[in-house]
């Protein structure tokens, strides 16, 4: 079983009293985790698919009450249901999103422990009229970052714990090390982290087979657009199809001209919004002021769009440019490819991501925040990578107060006064351990108290 970072949330929901719903793209590997982990921790669970069985799907929409849609689960299953022993998984949730209304009732009368999992859950969401604060956790599922697929790959935790101590204490990785650390990158651009397609390499080392696994995934999104959103389809799919291509634009920053000369992005917003709630597009949004809070200076129409997955958008690209990459053909373009995976991972994390334009200054890939630390961030691919103008003009306005800049690409790490030259794998430690802050505060008000 490939190992994934959200098992450690599967295992907090075990000891809770809530409901727990996995939502992400598709194939990112929902329906498998769930059924592994209570497979493992639990003595009973029974399943249902709301797609695959649309009766089940009516037989709880047409359940008036609690007690009804308990009775309905015992008789659509011939396993046996055990009060606080069996847990009801049901998949494929979108298809009949009202049945989060319930959830709270079913929480409360506390015979079983729920879990559901959905795609599209972003889009269909909207049509709820009560989701239920404090009795479901919501948990967004991401494909496998590369810290997972280096696992998948054997890498051992001895190397991986070296490289962490190399990226704390800002030193060289060995040479051997760290050459073969890129080449297991630059596999992880060609094959992405879908399950299905990491667990074909790992099983045939065929890229074909790959490849293969990657275009019934792609087909499947398209059928997607057709399928939930038939008003927008058309330009959904049309943008769909144009990013890996703006993706190779210089700025990598989407142009709406490019679907229609005189279109304007209130004709398309609707569009973006449907890739971005289903999880499918990236979203990576302007700013025009590099200052905390980030998100105070967005600029919603000013954006660039990333797929949700390097592998898949390697495969809209062209099967023969795999070999090229994995031989190190400097004619390569790596940049929309790198950043890709750099958006995706830090996405992943919870990283509010976004970019910085200035006529003046420059344009930097990327900025992040990190607690309340501003981190602007550039992504090379060539030996160039400790050119960066844009950068060094960030750090030297004083009024912005950044006190580092990131720079990733395929060199070894080196730390140059506020620049910090890091391997594009360390992308893997990059964390806004926001768990870990201590956000206990108390004031002084005994002044209002007499």
């Amino acid at each position: 079983m490939l190992e994934r970072k959200i098992y450690k949330k599967l295992e907090n929901w075990k000891k809770s009293n809530k409901a727990l719903l996995i939502t992400g793209a598709r194939q990112v590997g929902k329906t498998y985790i769930i059924r592994e982990f209570l497979k493992s921790n639990f003595k009973n669970y029974i399943e249902f698919n709301l797609f695959n069985e649309p009766f089940v799907r009516e037989a709880l929409d047409q359940a008036l009450t609690i007690k009804e849609v308990l009775l309905r689960f015992s008789a659509l299953t011939d396993i046996a249901l055990i009060p606080h022993e069996t847990v009801i998984f049901i998949d494929e949730i979108q298809c009949a999103t009202e049945i989060i209304t319930k959830i709270k009732f079913l929480v409360e009368e506390g015979s079983y422990k729920y879990i559901f999992s959905g795609s599209l859950l972003g889009v269909e969401l909207k049509n709820i009229t009560s989701i239920p604060v404090g009795y479901l956790d919501i948990v967004q599922m991401y494909p496998l970052d590369f810290e997972e697929f280096a696992k998948a790959c054997n890498v051992s935790n001895h190397v991986m714990s070296y490289l962490k101590e190399c990226y704390i204490n800002r030193t060289n990785v060995d040479l051997i090390i760290h050459e073969q650390m890129i080449k297991l990158f630059n596999l992880y651009t060609i094959i992405g982290g879908f399950p299905e397609a990491v667990v074909k390499y790992l099983e045939t080392n065929n890229l074909q087979q790959v490849y293969n696994v990657l275009e019934n995934i792609d087909k499947t999104y398209r059928l997607d657009i057709s399928k939930y959103d038939s008003e927008h389809s058309l330009q959904i799919k049309e943008i769909y199809d144009l990013l890996p291509s703006e993706l190779n634009n210089p700025n990598k920053r989407f142009i709406i001209k490019k679907l229609n000369e005189k279109g304007r992005f209130y004709q398309y917003e609707d569009s973006f919004v449907w890739l971005r709630d289903s999880g499918v597009g990236l979203f990576v949004y302007n700013v025009e002021n590099p200052v905390y809070p980030l998100l105070a200076s967005k600029e919603r129409n000013l954006f660039k769009l990333f797929l949700c997955d390097v592998g898949l958008l390697m495969y809209k690209y062209a099967n023969n440019i795999a070999i090229k990459i994995l031989n190190n053909d400097i004619n390569i373009n790596y940049g929309a490819i790198y950043e890709n995976v750099i958006a995706q991972e830090l996405i992943s994390k919870n990283i509010n991501l976004f970019y910085y334009n200035n006529k003046k200054r420059g344009e930097v890939d990327f900025i992040i925040e990190l607690g309340a630390k501003i981190v602007p961030i550039e992504v090379k691919s060539g030996k160039d990578y400790k050119r960066h103008i844009a950068l060094d003009n960030l750090l030297a306005t004083e009024e912005f107060k950044i006190s580092e800049a990131i720079t990733f690409s395929n060199s070894n790490l080196e730390v140059r006064n506020k620049r910090i030259y890091l391997p594009i794998y360390m992308i893997m430690f990059i964390k806004n351990d926001i768990d870990n802050l201590d956000m206990r505060l108390k004031i002084d008000i005994n002044e209002l108290t007499k």
